[in-house]
């Protein structure tokens, strides 16, 4: 192959990865004068940005504290402190609370990103000094993409489990309120259809939701942004190196159809290119075992850690390396990635089982911690990998789980052919239920009797499920006394497999307080910025509320292209 370099691939700032961090990045650096070049691997923008809840963490945001909402940075900082336990420098965590307002604050002031807080959404760790029970994380508006035109044809498009019906683009807010059963839910749910329905026009063209939400939303108004600015998006352009000028990363390597290219950075190179979860060699290297990529939430063929393993070339520190943002997640057939189970584990009603018929864990815990209870437990006992989620025919009739939408709207005989015995087990009693799967029997009677009582007084004695703000966030607001907890006694019974899956690793390049590579002695690699899932994430092993991948990863993209700015005029200097 024949390499190719000339003026046209000279650039101030290269950034490799097209997600939420990465072309805020973009945006960032182009609004301060810098000449950008945006480069995806695959045939589609967006990564795992573009399938997400699309939510960010932004600790003391403007739009909070306009509602009247009460937060600080101090409180902030000690609150993620206890979170994170050590796992990462305290310098670190103070350069983002102290620019993940500014971030957003400028971003939606000069692009056509918008979020509203969510006043209702809880910090993950309720029992932590300094979290709050609403107001951090922050929820994309719903974008019209009609004049991204046919652009919008190449982003990642959205997981089922993220639109209404499979269709049709809501909120974070909405999808709570239904979820929850708050008030006027039905009511919503009915303009939401007849919105869908009657855009005729947009009907003719296909399925497609002319609005975009969640995850969707915020990466189209980000590609959205990038055209206004005509900023070049590359998209089936995969890296392969950095290059290196007197110890300096002064570009990087490509192949773009078929051709090796090598484009010149002046200024700085942002590597926003995810992680490396759908890497199976990798996930055997790092990860816990046992780990299967076919575990993962992300989209297939994006996140193969090529960041990482040049990063180690040039000598950069890594952190994190054995940790993901775990999540328990199913397989369906035909589609090429897992289903994360986020929501549904709070429904009352619903249990996760081992092999032994125990629960092990807080089913309406946060997905990084339940994930990480799986592995915990299966070092245990070896019987949680696969892990089961049991429920009765009320709860089927009444509720999703996974891809199986409420018996009311999807009953069994409407569901695909190849999902019983593949995506759902079914019998007529908890018994039969229990060889079907191959767990032990008296152990789920037993655990079934004891979660009845616990619905009944509305305790949980074992793992307090529902004893907490962010537990009852996603119950049923309905069901008293507890809206997590619900009675399993109506056959037939149904049975749904988990494993431990991921949205993504959280462990990589180690970074400073600006968003640079720097090698085990501390010292930055000049020219070599990492964000988002290429970098060891800020949050250490902690998970502290919605949006604590997202955030971080497009307030260090800020970061970034700030400091590569400042730097460029030094140096003119």
């Amino acid at each position: 192959m024949s390499t190719t370099n000339n003026i046209e691939n000279n650039y101030d700032v290269i950034i490799v990865g097209s997600g939420a961090g990465a072309m805020t990045s973009a945006i960032f650096a182009a609004d301060q004068g810098n000449s950008v070049l945006v480069v995806e691997k695959s045939d589609k923008y967006g990564g795992t940005s573009a399938i997400s809840g699309g939510g960010i963490w932004i600790p003391n945001n403007d739009e909070f504290r306009a509602l009247g909402g009460n937060d600080s940075y101090e409180t902030a900082l000690t609150y993620i402190k206890a979170a994170s336990e050590g796992s990462v420098e305290e310098s670190r965590i103070r350069a983002y609370l102290d620019n993940a307002p500014k971030m957003i604050r400028e971003l939606q002031a000069n692009s056509r990103v918008k979020f509203a807080v969510a006043e209702k959404y809880p910090d993950y760790y309720q029992h932590l000094e300094g979290s709050l029970p609403g107001g951090r994380s922050m929820d994309p508006e719903l974008f019209d993409t009609t004049e991204l035109g046919d652009e919008m044809d190449h982003q990642q498009p959205a997981s089922g489990n993220t639109l209404l019906m499979g269709r049709m683009a809501w909120t974070a807010r909405q999808a709570h309120k239904a979820v929850a059963k708050d008030r006027g839910w039905m009511l919503m749910i009915i303009g939401l259809m007849l919105r869908y329905k009657l855009d005729f026009k947009q009907r003719k063209k296909g399925r497609r939701d002319r609005r975009a939400g969640l995850g969707g939303s915020l990466v189209a108004s980000l590609r959205q942004s990038l055209c206004d600015r005509n900023i070049p998006l590359w998209r089936n352009t995969e890296f392969t190196d950095f290059v290196i000028t007197d110890d300096k990363v002064t570009g990087i390597k490509v192949l773009r159809e078929g051709q090796e290219l090598t484009l010149n950075a002046r200024h700085g190179v942002v590597m926003g290119s995810g992680g490396f979860e759908q890497n199976q060699r990798l996930r055997e290297k790092y990860l816990p075992a046992p780990s299967q990529q076919s575990w993962s939430a992300t989209p297939k063929g994006c996140n193969t850690g090529a960041a990482l393993e040049a990063g180690q070339k040039l000598g950069a520190a890594t952190a994190l390396l054995d940790w993901c943002w775990w999540a328990p997640t199913l397989n369906v057939p035909k589609e090429t990635s897992a289903r994360g189970l986020f929501a549904e584990r709070a429904f009352p009603g619903a249990i996760v089982v081992d092999g032994l018929g125990k629960r092990f864990f807080n089913e309406a815990a946060p997905y990084l911690e339940f994930g990480d209870a799986m592995y915990r437990n299966h070092q245990k006992t070896g019987n949680s990998i696969p892990s089961w989620v049991v429920f009765d025919s009320h709860f089927r009739h009444e509720y999703a789980m996974g891809p199986l939408m409420p018996g009311k709207i999807m009953p069994d005989s409407r569901v695909p052919k190849t999902w019983p015995e593949s995506v759902y087990w079914k019998a007529d009693t908890l018994d039969g239920l229990s060889k079907l799967i191959n767990i032990d029997a008296a152990g789920l009677a037993e655990t079934v009797t004891k979660m009845n009582r616990y619905a009944k007084t509305g305790i949980d004695e074992e793992f307090q499920r529902g004893g907490n703000v962010f537990d009852r966030y996603y119950g049923d607001s309905s069901v008293k006394p507890n809206p997590c907890l619900a009675p399993i006694k109506k056959g037939p019974f149904y049975a749904m497999k988990i494993n431990p899956g991921d949205i993504g690793t959280k462990g990589g390049l180690l970074t400073n307080d600006f968003a640079q590579v720097v090698r085990s002695s501390g010292d930055p690699i000049e020219g070599l910025y990492a964000i988002g899932n290429t970098s060891a994430s800020v949050m250490g092993t902690s998970y502290p509320g919605a949006g604590a991948t997202l955030g971080p990863a497009m307030t260090f993209g800020y970061i970034a292209a700030n400091h590569i700015t400042a730097n460029r005029a030094t140096t003119a200097k």
